[in-house]
């Protein structure tokens, strides 16, 4: 726990809340990026192109709450934008 001052306590309950906050929405980040990935690997068309919005909204909403940097998110998004085309590009 922090020291007796009632600044750093607070800070501590602060830090806490926002850990907290920050792992919740770090992980549903990681899951919707995931779905992506896995969709693109079973080469499911309809699932990527349905979950690379949900992906795509996760990381600006991330981006934007300091969860992620900006140019990493820029660059997932490119990167799932890629895959999904290339393999929509394959199935027609």
């Amino acid at each position: 726990m922090a020291n007796r001052h009632a600044s750093a306590i607070k800070r501590a309950r602060q830090n806490a809340r926002r850990n907290e906050r920050n792992t919740t929405l770090r992980s549903a980040l990681r899951t919707a990026v995931k779905k992506v990935l896995v969709a693109v690997e079973l080469a499911d068309v309809t699932a990527a192109r349905d979950e690379l919005p949900q992906a795509v909204r996760a990381l600006g909403k991330a981006t934007t709450k300091g969860i992620v940097h900006k140019n990493y998110a820029a660059r997932k998004i490119s990167r799932l934008t890629h895959k999904v085309n290339a393999l929509v590009a394959t199935q027609a």
